[in-house]
């Protein structure tokens, strides 16, 4: 009967400390990233009056006789399930997606503590601190690499008060766009925009115009190709005779005069002109890439030009190429009172502009022009590209006399199927003249060999659909945000963004191994395992979400219910106890 008082006593401890449990987990309901725990019981010792016997002859076999001596609670078992997210307005709030735990120390990094709990802030220094004061821990950025380097040892979170980020010099510019190949344009531009010798023809006046470029490849007024064929040509009559005037990009063709360039064609009707007419007859090219003829002779001498289509028997009459000379018929009366002008001759053009940046963060615009030079069936188009900055800047690759000093020269091919072949220049020497360092290096990156990943030449309008550089200004940080793997990311006035620093995860073999240490805290112990380290969203670690925080995970109405269930097991062994002191009394009220 004792032993009922003993078991009694026992149910009443065990029961006690279950209410204990409960009661913490019901008050921890509104606790941030708080783990539920639960009481574990297990039976007593038993005193065993007889032990089991076999079978026996025909005797059959006996159970044990044993009285259970009570219970005990001899654990208690955390329970790591997943707490509810709640969104909050604080941008440094983190919540825990998953599996694993924030490290935190409370003595700048000598030992560490780790929690769900992720409500952080950064304090006077910058360090990045929990509500106790424990500093967050991870990786910075590394000053010499710009990078974030999470293989690296863990180390205090500290982001510096008033952070600002140096100019960053551009390195190098990335290009994408398609360069039409079709035979009808809509951007284009007269002739002479763009020269790929550098080559000039004085206009009579003193003014120089670039007049390079074959004639193949240009366009009427119109955007039509003229699509020159070897042969092809015009006849012209000064006055002298009819002269052919034939086009021969090969150097193989017969004729009165052969040509390739606008400038071949403008030396040749020059020389024509003047062998008929004298040194008072000028042909030159004007800015709208039209032949302009003029006649100074003051004698009295009328130049009548007549020109005709060209044709025989290899060849047919290029229309269109005819039209555009044809314009230049007129009879110019002496004195240069009239000048004959021919259609414009325009070519296939693009231009992309962006802002580069020098080592004081500057602002200098780089401009790259291009110019269809020459078409094949075999190997693709050819175009011109003129890369300028502005002046007083230089680019110092290779310096030609031809050029000026703001400018270089280039070109791009490209491959039949409208694929990038090659181009030059890969890169420019840019010194912007401004107190920023000279010799400043600038990748061009068009593209990648035989690929379609930057510049292209399809039979469609010539466009950008990209351009891009690395380069910026300094800038003041002015906010930061956290992704999901724990990047701290600042935000800064010059509107570039970066990591700053990372947060660290902790995951344990056994989470339910880790001692409490109050301050939502957790303490390593020899059961739960060494902390496996590393970034969020990797190795089984759960994802970060920010602006957000994890609830506590107690189900109160469950807890409500266990509190009713601990209830009436602590009262029904506090019967157990009154029986037994009433049988007691009853056992000694027989010496009476």
């Amino acid at each position: 009967m004792l032993r009922s008082l003993s078991s009694g006593v026992t149910g009443l401890q065990s029961h006690q400390i279950a209410m204990d449990v409960e009661s913490d987990n019901i008050a921890n309901v509104n606790t941030t990233g708080f783990k539920y725990s639960r009481a574990n019981f297990s039976n007593l010792l038993a005193q065993t009056s007889s032990i089991a016997t076999a079978p026996q002859g025909a005797l059959g076999g006996k159970n044990p006789v044993q009285v259970g001596l009570g219970t005990t609670a001899n654990s208690t078992t955390r329970i790591f399930s997943q707490g509810s997210i709640q969104n909050t307005d604080k941008n440094t709030d983190m919540a825990i997606q998953g599996d694993g735990f924030f490290i935190v120390s409370p003595d700048g990094g000598n030992t560490y503590k780790y929690t769900r709990d992720g409500d952080f802030k950064f304090d006077a220094s910058g360090n990045f601190v929990n509500n106790s004061g424990f500093i967050a821990q991870g990786w910075n950025l590394d000053p010499v690499t710009n990078k974030v380097d999470s293989t690296g040892p863990i180390e205090n979170i500290n982001i510096s008060p008033g952070l600002t980020t140096p100019a960053n010099p551009t390195s190098e510019v990335v290009l994408k766009a398609n360069l039409n190949s079709g035979s009808l344009v809509e951007s284009y531009s007269a002739a002479y925009s763009i020269s790929d010798t550098g080559v000039v023809a004085d206009d009579g006046n003193g003014n120089s115009t670039e007049v390079s470029g074959d004639l193949g490849v240009l366009f009427n007024a119109t955007g039509e190709a003229f699509s020159l064929q070897p042969g092809q040509g015009v006849n012209i009559d000064f006055g002298g005779g009819v002269k052919s005037f034939i086009y021969d990009p090969n150097g193989d063709q017969t004729g009165d005069y052969t040509f390739t360039t606008m400038k071949d064609l403008r030396d040749a009707m020059d020389t024509e002109a003047s062998n008929v007419a004298g040194t008072d007859v000028s042909v030159t090219v004007n800015d709208q890439g039209q032949f302009n003829i003029q006649n100074t002779d003051g004698t009295g001498n009328d130049l009548v030009i007549d020109v005709t289509a060209y044709s025989d028997a290899d060849t047919t009459e290029n229309v269109k190429f005819t039209d555009s000379m044809k314009a230049l018929n007129a009879t110019l009366p002496a004195g240069g009172s009239g000048t004959a002008i021919s259609q414009a001759f325009n070519a296939a053009t693009h231009s992309s502009s962006i802002d580069v940046f020098d080592s004081l963060g500057s602002k200098h615009t780089l401009r790259m022009e291009f110019r269809k030079t020459a078409v094949s069936t075999d190997t693709g188009s050819k175009w011109d590209m003129k890369v300028t900055v502005p002046e007083p800047g230089e680019i110092n690759t290779n310096p030609s006399a031809a050029t000026p000093a703001n400018m270089i020269r280039g070109s791009v091919s490209f491959n039949s199927d409208g694929s990038l072949s090659t181009y030059e220049p890969p890169n420019i020497s840019y010194t912007a003249n401004n107190g920023s360092a000279a010799n400043q290096q600038i990748s061009l990156s068009l593209g990648t060999t035989n690929n379609f990943d930057g510049m292209t030449s399809f039979d469609s309008a010539s466009a950008t659909s990209g351009i891009s550089q690395d380069g910026y200004t300094g800038g003041d940080l002015v906010g930061i945000r956290i992704d999901q793997s724990g990047t701290l990311v600042g935000s800064f006035s010059n509107g570039r963004s970066f990591g700053l620093a990372q947060m660290a995860m902790a995951k344990f073999t056994n989470n339910e191994g880790l001692s409490t240490a109050g301050s939502n805290v957790y303490d390593q112990t020899a059961n739960s395992g060494d902390p496996i380290i590393g970034t969020a969203a990797t190795a089984g670690r759960g994802f970060i979400q920010a602006s957000a925080l994890e609830s506590s995970n107690v189900d109160l109405s469950k807890s409500l219910t266990n509190l009713i269930v601990i209830q009436r097991g602590y009262e029904a062994n506090g019967k157990t106890i009154t029986t037994s002191d009433e049988m007691l009394q009853t056992l000694l009220g027989l010496k009476r």
